[in-house]
């Protein structure tokens, strides 16, 4: 199983799963193509790598247009797409009590159109090639609900649905597709949790022992999920914490 020489897309990869996903698949000898919004911190994860092995761009995966011209980006470098992991999301914590309906249209419009944006992007590319795989970072809350994360569950299951169809739909193009579903990671996700002491609780709660994974522990899972055999399709892979439940 390798992953070496790969082309790998990967959005939201200024931090966190995404940042650590681009360093683990370049280590590995793959191609990758990155993007996100915050141009300064992608720039930052591409001077840690070698030049002859990525390329990025500004990114916004709730715009179709851009989200397009990401995985053109990858044709023009590289000359194929072998895999498309759709990793950007955020997740405010409160309750729905607080009635944030612009808080629930952004979850809406990146954790689950980023998500159709990208496999709509990618599709007629895999197709013309004959194979493919297209991963989507998902959530043990896309399996359980918790209070306080009603609409971010929602989102994920929603996430599960689709994947499960895209499965169905492209078998017959030998494309595979694989939800990616971590516990608690100690990424950056805590900066869009607009109540303050629920940030400071989450975090506090992913610096116990065995509590949180870190982001390099998904990323090693999504880098082993890329390089199995092509006859190999693993749909769902769940990584969570040794403590969580």
């Amino acid at each position: 199983m390798s992953v070496k020489n790969k082309v790998v897309v990967v959005t939201g990869a200024s931090s966190g799963i995404g940042e650590a996903t681009v360093k683990e698949l370049t280590a590995q000898g793959a191609k990758v193509v990155f993007g996100a919004r915050r141009e300064t911190k992608l720039a930052a994860v591409a001077h840690t790598m070698p030049s002859d092995s990525y390329v990025y761009q500004v990114v916004d995966v709730t715009d179709p247009v851009q989200t397009t011209a990401l995985l053109q980006l990858a044709i023009d470098k590289f000359g194929k797409v072998d895999a498309l992991y759709n990793n950007a999301g955020v997740m405010p914590m409160e309750p729905l009590s607080n009635g944030s309906h612009d808080a629930w249209q952004q979850m809406l419009n990146i954790n689950v159109m980023g998500v159709l944006n990208g496999i709509n992007a990618v599709l007629p590319i895999m197709h013309q090639q004959g194979y493919g795989h297209i991963l989507t970072t998902d959530s043990l809350a896309g399996y359980r609900v918790y209070p306080n994360l009603a609409v971010y569950s929602g989102t994920k299951y929603a996430i599960r649905a689709i994947m499960e169809g895209l499965r169905q739909e492209e078998i017959k193009h030998n494309i595979r597709t694989t939800v990616i579903a971590p516990g608690m990671v100690s990424t950056e996700l805590y900066k869009s949790i607009p109540d303050k002491k629920t940030a400071q609780d989450l975090v506090a709660k992913w610096n116990e022992p065995n509590h949180s994974l870190l982001p390099s522990d998904v990323a090693e899972a999504v880098t082993y999920v890329i390089g199995t055999p092509q006859r190999v399709s693993i749909n769902e892979f769940n990584i969570r914490p040794t403590s969580e439940l």
